[in-house]
């Protein structure tokens, strides 16, 4: 019996690479793409692809071509070797020793870079995001989105090479930061999934921070994407569990903010007394005047508290929903686009319900605008559900 056809030599680094691992294409294209879930990377690599990337030419012997970016940023954080280096012919004489040699060059210049971020260069780092923070609350999120996943990448990479704490800490803490307001802008755009992805990278990065209250932050936040696909007794879950990982370890402000998600959580499950009862807790905690600065990520006080508490109203259907929010939308900062936005919806379907059809129209009329401004999908979403099934879902019994 004739023996299998031995694969062509390697002629990139890559294929080097691959070679010393001792794996297959088949082999390395699991790998890879199992990589690339458990980083939240939304990137493929089939087995034809890592052939052609490994002989540095194409089936029929034309040049590669460019790379897309999701599979330059997947080999780079496999390797730490720039895509250009990787797609290089390989030395081959001596191979192992010259291919070792310069992944250790790599290394050590990372290193190296790494020693150069201080606390002066997270602090700039964090005046970028808060920056991006303060735009998307006034323009949304559709042309901060692509910035803000580079800031990730960025922040990713320093903190993959960065050895010093607390340092290291203050890079992750960032990350979390940056993550959460990514899936916001991703879920407002109606991608759901990347935003779930965002999500669990603010979870893992709160874990790398042990900072059990950037945890509880980024757990209740992951919560809303429940709410959304309709998994409410999971969000429920969610919140409470955020809640407890967080006793004895959050501010009077996160923890008000903590009780107001779960309390939103259980209003869309129909717990009309434990909700108004945790958004009353939230309201004992909220300090006027309380220093934000441990809590940067967090924008929370009394009229934020008051638009959470009339939407919970609303999906309970209590007939005082309506007061809470005209009042919330009066004393609403009106650079809070956004926050705006969901105002106006919640006050469009509790005017429907009343019967006051031309209310309703006005204030969806400029929620439709304002959406449509900021390229809110999600807002565009729920002005589209009928009123028949809103009031069916919200179980709505104004009076």
């Amino acid at each position: 019996m004739s023996e299998p056809p031995r694969e062509h030599p390697p002629r990139t680094l890559l294929g080097e690479l691959i070679r010393q691992r001792g794996q297959t294409a088949e082999e390395f294209s699991e790998t890879a793409e199992r990589f690339a879930r458990e980083h939240g990377m939304d990137a493929t690599l089939s087995v034809r692809h890592v052939q052609r990337l490994a002989s540095g030419h194409r089936a029929d012997g034309k040049p590669l071509g460019q790379v897309r970016p999701v599979t330059r940023r997947l080999l780079e954080e496999m390797f730490g070797v720039p895509i250009d280096r990787l797609l290089q012919p390989a030395q081959v004489e001596p191979s192992e020793d010259a291919t070792t040699a310069d992944v250790v060059r790599e290394l050590r210049a990372r290193i190296a870079a790494g020693r150069t971020v201080d606390a002066d260069t997270v602090a700039l780092l964090r005046q970028r995001l808060d920056i991006t923070r303060v735009l998307d609350r006034r323009l949304g999120g559709t042309t901060l989105l692509g910035e803000l996943r580079g800031q990730i990448d960025q922040l990713e990479r320093l903190l993959s090479d960065v050895l010093r704490e607390p340092t290291r800490s203050e890079l992750a803490a960032l990350l979390v930061d940056a993550s959460t307001l990514a899936a916001w802008q991703s879920l407002d755009q109606g991608e759901t999934g990347q935003a779930w992805n965002h999500y669990n990278r603010a979870r893992a990065a709160a874990r790398e921070a042990e900072s059990r209250s950037l945890e509880a932050y980024a757990s209740a936040s992951q919560a809303v994407v429940l709410l959304d696909i309709g998994e409410t007794a999971e969000a429920v879950e969610l919140t409470d569990h955020a809640r407890r990982i967080a006793t004895g370890k959050a501010s009077r402000l996160l923890a008000a903010w903590l009780a107001a998600g779960h309390g939103e959580a259980l209003a869309t499950c129909g717990e009309d007394v434990k909700s108004l009862a945790l958004f009353d807790a939230a309201s004992d905690s909220l300090c006027v005047g309380e220093d934000s600065a441990e809590t940067p990520y967090l924008v929370f006080d009394a009229t934020h508290l008051a638009r959470w508490r009339g939407s919970a109203l609303a999906r309970l259907g209590h007939g005082e929903a309506y007061g809470a929010l005209s009042a919330a939308l009066d004393r609403l900062d009106p650079s809070f686009t956004r926050a705006e936005t969901a105002l106006r919806v919640d006050l469009t379907h509790v005017h429907t319900a009343r019967g006051e059809l031309d209310a309703a129209a006005a204030h969806g009329d400029r929620a439709r605008l304002l959406a449509q401004q900021i390229g809110s999908v999600r807002q565009k979403s729920r002005l589209g559900r009928s009123t028949n099934n809103r009031i069916a879902e919200t179980k709505v019994r104004f009076t």
